[in-house]
């Protein structure tokens, strides 16, 4: 009988660590792959962590609220098998092939040792593989880009056994393409840019050393929650790799604030919920990401990586005063009615912390609203490793021009300021501020007989 060591799995960009609220599972119970062994807490979110094998639990390394780090060992499950599982230290790292992006590396699962000359295949924040399915790739020599191209049917999108050998059946009749990176270049980039050139390395900068402070007698010392010292150092770690540039616009959204008026009550009765402005700056927002690709990228090494999906992050305020970022997924397939219901499930779930892990990952722009807090504009941090945020200003009646066929005459109208932060490592001032632009237009190109 061999062992496999079951790890606490990577939960989010932000969460480095979770403590045990409760086993699920004791010692000798038979364990079936993806059930449930343990329950544990983050300061977001909730979750279970699921066996990725069938098994015995033989051994639990923590208890009942010990914090355990991502990547840590928790439990031993002795699994059938022939041969001997390599159980791997803390210290190692797994082989990366050299088309697999640098956050990949961080590996969360045992790898099953072998002979084999091929490279061994990772789980990443993105994709989990499970140790048979390594195996199988192993044994047959397949890549790494190609496991990352084979569709999965199992549970989120995982990559189960006979999808494997349904793609080895057809591997000799079809080809599935390997994922492209597109390079970098070292001159601006165009709003209408399809691709990009070769550049120098892109290096952050070094950090500052901190000033010490001394407090008084007088002074009150408090000390910062996990999830506050997490944000911290998120946030310098943002600053101190992205050259953030802003670019301001101000956007009339009166025909919305009338057609909201119109609407809100309507909605409210028939769906049980509120009909926001955020919804509808959303949909803006991922339009004009359509309209701007080079707006849904990541930076990677001396490499752009082209974003397929526009994964919406929408920063919301929790109870202690922390913020979260919960992720609308496709944002642009969305019509205005499933955007709202989706903001509204995520932002309650987000107050009542009933997050899933996946609910805040995979995010590929965010959106801030400052206006909540009354602040008519901002200069939000960008949410790494995106390359941009729009933080939504205030609504305010506004004296305005407005111009009509019989002349320019002064009226009252509601306007609003949008701020957005931008890497200018790979987004010029042109990108950046003709996508701002972007939604400011349709926003003010608003129908005021549209339905929902």
């Amino acid at each position: 009988m061999a062992k496999f060591e079951l790890k606490l799995p990577k939960m989010g960009e932000s969460v480095a660590e979770a403590t045990i609220t409760s086993w699920l599972k004791e010692i000798g119970d038979t364990i079936e792959a993806d059930e449930a062994v343990l329950e544990i807490a983050t300061d977001k979110v909730d979750s279970e962590v699921p066996s990725e094998v069938d098994g015995i639990l033989v051994e639990k390394l923590f208890n009942v609220d010990d914090v355990v780090q991502v990547g840590q060992t928790i439990a031993v499950i002795e699994v059938e098998g022939e041969g001997t599982i390599e159980i791997k230290g803390q210290e190692e790292q797994p082989v990366v092939e050299a088309e697999v992006p640098k956050e990949a590396a961080d590996v969360t699962k045992t790898v099953v040792a072998a002979k084999e000359t091929t490279a061994a295949v990772i789980s990443s924040e993105d994709r989990f593989y499970s140790p048979l399915v390594k195996n199988i790739a192993k044994a047959e020599g397949v890549s790494q880009s190609e496991l990352d191209a084979i569709p999965g049917t199992g549970k989120d999108g995982r990559v189960t056994k006979n999808d494997i050998k349904t793609y080895l059946q057809s591997r000799g009749e079809t080809t599935i393409s390997e994922p492209k990176i597109t390079e970098v270049s070292a001159t601006p980039l165009s709003s209408n840019s399809s691709e990009v050139k070769e550049s120098g390395p892109l290096k952050p900068i070094e950090k500052s050393k901190t000033t010490s402070v001394i407090a008084s007698g007088d002074d009150e010392i408090i000390e910062m929650s996990r999830m506050g010292k997490l944000i911290s150092k998120y946030m310098v770690d943002s600053v101190q790799t992205s050259a953030h540039v802003q670019s301001f616009i101000e956007a009339d959204v009166t025909d919305i604030w009338n057609w909201r008026n119109k609407h809100k009550d309507n909605f409210k009765k028939r769906e049980g919920e509120n009909l926001t402005f955020t919804p509808i700056f959303m949909e803006a927002v991922a339009r004009a990401l359509r309209d701007f690709p080079l707006m849904n990228i990541s930076v990677q090494g001396d490499s752009i990586i082209k974003k397929k999906h526009i994964n919406l992050g929408m920063a919301a305020a929790l109870p202690d005063g922390n913020l979260i970022v919960p992720v609308i997924k496709d944002a642009d397939q969305l019509n205005l009615f499933g955007m709202a219901k989706k903001v509204n499930d995520l932002a309650n779930r987000a107050r009542l912390g009933q997050l899933n892990p996946d609910d805040i990952q995979g995010g590929t722009y965010t959106v801030t609203n400052v206006g909540t807090f009354g602040s008519i504009m901002g200069t939000p941090i960008i949410n790494q490793p995106q390359v941009g945020i729009l933080a939504l200003g205030a609504i305010r009646k506004m004296p305005a021009v407005i111009e009509t066929p019989e002349g320019d005459f002064i009226g009252i109208r509601y306007k609003m300021i949008m701020s957005h932060s931008y890497d200018h490592r790979v987004v010029n001032g042109a990108l950046g501020g003709q996508f701002v632009k972007a939604v400011k237009e349709y926003l003010e190109a608003w129908d005021s007989n549209r339905e929902i």
